[in-house]
């Protein structure tokens, strides 16, 4: 039997378990990262890189084709659990009358695999409906696809790419080991404290001047240093410094400048609050005050994303159904690379979904007409969003697809149906954050699907192939992922779990706040109205990236610096190469990348095994080595110390990709 050319090998064991076993590693990598620092980071480059590595080792040698499904199914991962920290952690951010919506995770289970599963297998069906309208007919430019392409060419004559990328992999692990409290811990996160500002007194007048009062004004601003995160100096280095310096701006707005002020007008509230210091003044000021009006501000940015693409919203419905009903009357053989899961399989595992989907709103409102209502809400809005996210993929990339934006639109639209219908109270809530999580993960991994799709396309892999290992790693990933979710919560308990100040998670508290509000009328509108104010004066003014604003006004300082520094090093980085030629330049970039991406994956993989591991009953490698969780000497000199990794990442990604360039 001859046997088959490597090259056209495409859906084997090999390539199935890679990308299954790489979904999951960054699946729960991202479920770190994104509620830690309200985002994730694509999965794909990273993939393809191990996927090339991997593939030219003897005895698991693999050609391009088997890297194409690797990816696919590693990419899953990301899009899946981007589509689930937007919206499961808000049922258990929700308090209704004093009682959260879900008061753990753990009892929730079964509940947030059938969300994930539905609305994993809802994208993946949508999007293989428009496939060939969207990767063929629409003519769209797909840069990521493009770009994931041409790494995987160019990757089979380079062999640099794997080790940088697994190099930093093996320097954020043993940082995040280095400065976790369950790890060895020798090195501080980050360091805080309280500047007090002098003593003042403001002596108030009428309209006619005459005195009435004087009042006594103190306060001060809470600080903190960026925190010692090869994760989030990452995400700043790749993301660049322009747009980390907009995000730590948000930061600098609520710490430096509202929280302040508010402490300045209520010098008593330490006292009212029970005699509480100023760093839990500032941490409550932040949390239930300033994050409000970040949610108004993400409102009107959501607005304004969504304004501003209501053109390409426009070609994108009317483009996609055009091109799809004339493909589907095209005759003759299809060709290999053409060939989709069959129309008459996908439509009925769309109305198979239907079941599961009523049932578990069912669970949520009580009611069966209700239920099926809410489905029909989440079908249509699905399918509609998808439809239109998949095309902005095509524009934009799926790293810029607002996915936010789209989210917000189906928990608004599904808030008012809940209360057209009469459905109030912790039901109504919960039914709101059903349809929003289900749309959120449809959205996100249909997205991701018709990237993987568009570059599969460019290499001339088979469309059913790609979609059926797609909906192989959602259909595990959706048991799976839960599990780190729920590690994550309960191991960062001390410091309030999923909404705390570890894991703030940011999207899931903007999509609780606004359903509880809608739903039940307990939101702080006044709050809502000056961040919406506020936003609306910064897009008058032409401010950038007003969105990223308000999200670095919900994170904590020392992860919205963290960020900032990373820009800074990339900015210090494009200086020094400033004088260099082009070619020079783009693989000097190419190679900071790819060990930007190794440090977020170092650090959010390890940080999900102590987290596992702290779940066992070993509170610290610490304890382990020494009988107590922390050494005697590292209150006085963790701080300092942690100096020294810092200058240690800035010469990773400022020298290494210097030598990598030739330089």
């Amino acid at each position: 039997m001859t046997e088959p050319d490597p090259q056209l090998r495409e859906l084997t064991v090999k390539s199935v378990f890679l990308g299954l076993f790489l979904a999951f590693v960054f699946g729960a990598a991202n479920a770190y990262l994104g509620m830690k620092a309200g985002q994730t980071v694509a999965a794909t480059i990273p993939a393809a890189v191990i996927a090339m590595a991997l593939f030219r080792i003897p005895a698991f040698r693999g050609g391009l084709l088997e890297q194409n499904i690797a990816r696919t199914a590693a990419s899953v991962g990301e899009a899946l659990v981007a589509g689930a920290i937007f919206t499961l952690p808000a049922f258990l951010l929700v308090e209704i009358d004093g009682q959260k919506l879900w008061a753990d995770l753990r009892g929730h289970y079964w509940q947030g695999v059938v969300i994930l599963l539905a609305g994993g297998l809802a994208g993946i069906f949508f999007i293989i409906l428009l496939r060939r309208a969207l990767c063929v007919e629409a003519g769209l430019p797909f840069p990521e696809s493009v770009a994931s392409y041409e790494i995987v060419k160019a990757g089979q004559e380079s062999g640099d790419a794997p080790r940088l990328v697994f190099g930093g992999m093996a320097f954020g692990g043993l940082i995040q080991i280095l400065k976790s409290d369950k790890g060895l811990q020798i090195f501080q996160e980050y360091a805080e404290g309280f500047i007090a500002f002098p003593r003042s007194v403001v002596r108030h007048f009428n309209f006619s001047k005459a005195p009435i009062g004087a009042v006594t004004h103190q306060g001060g601003i809470p600080w903190s240093t960026p925190a010692l995160s090869p994760a989030l100096i990452g995400i700043g280095y790749i993301i660049g410094p322009e747009l980390a310096s907009i995000n730590v701006a948000g930061g600098f707005l609520a710490w430096w400048v509202l929280i302040p002020l508010l402490l300045f007008f209520d010098p008593d509230l330490s006292n009212r609050i029970g005699g509480a210091g100023h760093d839990v003044a500032a941490y409550t000021l932040w949390y239930n005050i300033v994050r409000p009006i970040a949610v108004g501000m993400m409102l009107v940015g959501a607005a304004n994303t969504m304004f501003s693409m209501r053109k390409s919203i426009a070609e994108s419905l009317m483009g996609a159904f055009r091109a799809s009903a004339k493909s589907a009357h095209a005759s003759g053989e299809v060709p290999r690379t053409e060939r989709d899961i069959p129309t008459k399989w996908v439509l009925l595992c769309i109305l198979a979904l239907f079941v599961p989907v009523t049932a578990i709103y069912y669970g949520f409102t009580g009611g069966i007409g209700t239920a099926m209502g809410t489905a029909l809400v989440m079908g249509g809005a699905g399918f509609l969003l998808s439809a239109v996210g998949g095309y902005l993929v095509g524009l934009v990339g799926s790293s810029n697809q607002p996915l936010s934006g789209l989210t917000l639109s189906a928990l608004i639209l599904s808030a008012l149906l809940m209360q057209a219908m009469g459905v109030k109270g912790a039901a109504g809530v919960a039914a709101v954050l059903g349809v929003a999580a289900v749309v959120a993960v449809a959205v996100s991994v249909s997205g991701s699907l018709i990237q993987d799709l568009k570059a599969g396309h460019l290499l001339g892999g088979t469309p059913w192939k790609m979609q059926v290992v797609e909906i192989l790693a959602v259909i595990l990933l959706s048991v799976f992922l839960m599990g780190p979710i729920i590690a994550l919560h309960e191991a960062n308990l001390s410091t309030g779990g999923i909404g705390g100040r570890a894991l703030p998670a940011p999207q899931a508290g903007l999509m609780a706040q606004l359903a509880k509000g809608i739903v039940s009328g307990d939101m702080a509108w006044g709050l809502l109205a000056i961040g919406a104010a506020f936003g609306l004066a910064l897009l008058l003014c032409g401010a950038r990236a007003m969105m990223l604003i308000a999200v670095g006004m919900y994170l904590p300082f020392d992860t919205s610096s963290a960020i900032f520094l990373g820009g800074l090093i990339k900015w210090v980085a494009d200086k020094v190469m400033a004088s260099y030629g082009p070619e020079i330049k783009a693989k000097a970039e190419e190679a900071g990348t790819l060990l930007a991406s190794g440090l977020i994956a170092g650090e959010a993989v390890v940080g999900i095994l102590l987290a596992v591991l702290f779940l066992t009953g070993v509170s610290s490698i610490t304890h382990v080595f020494s009988g107590t969780d922390q050494f005697s000497w590292f209150p006085a000199w963790g701080g300092w110390l942690s100096w020294l990794p810092m200058a240690a990442i800035a010469w990773v990604l400022i020298r290494v990709p210097m030598r990598r360039s030739g330089q």
